[in-house]
């Protein structure tokens, strides 16, 4: 049965009142993939919009936040902690992203953590875009999550 539709097919939220409240965390990641030179101007913080990074930090955080306002059917946590952290890859070409989200609640946050990641990854193109129009977006997945009736669960890559 999907948990999302009732008996007659209609979207509902899933009801988690009798589940135990645990610490629920995960980590999601993606890149924005650039030319050399915007990803340069990225790290030395010459794009003509300001600090790229600390500007998708501040997104992420706040998408995760947000997060039952744009995702249907997703239950409004309190989360405890968010971080979204960068590294940029040059070899690669691109600023690969990192988000964690914490809680303590009946559901997890997974969809939290892939909005920061997916909001951040946005801002970068919004910030970058007067530089480079080509930049590409992906990799967006779920490393690991923790907590809740399933436990941990790690992606092997």
């Amino acid at each position: 049965m999907l948990t999302h539709l009732d008996e007659r097919g209609n979207a509902q939220m899933v009801d988690v009142g009798d589940k135990q409240v645990t610490s629920r965390s995960a980590v999601a990641a993606g890149a924005v993939y650039m030319q050399p030179a915007t990803l340069a101007a990225i790290r030395d913080g010459a794009v003509p919009k300001g600090d790229v990074l600390a500007a998708a930090r501040i997104a992420g955080i706040m998408a995760a936040k947000r997060t039952p306002d744009l995702i249907p059917l997703c239950h409004t946590l309190l989360l405890s902690k968010v971080t979204v952290e960068f590294a940029i890859d040059e070899a690669a070409g691109c600023v690969r992203i990192n988000a964690t989200v914490r809680c303590h609640g009946q559901t997890g946050v997974e969809m939290e953590a892939l909005t920061a990641v997916s909001v951040a990854a946005l801002t970068i193109y919004d910030m970058a875009k007067a530089l480079e129009k080509t930049m590409t977006i992906g990799d967006i997945r779920l490393l690991e999550k923790q907590g809740g009736k399933s436990g941990e669960w790690r992606r092997i890559e």
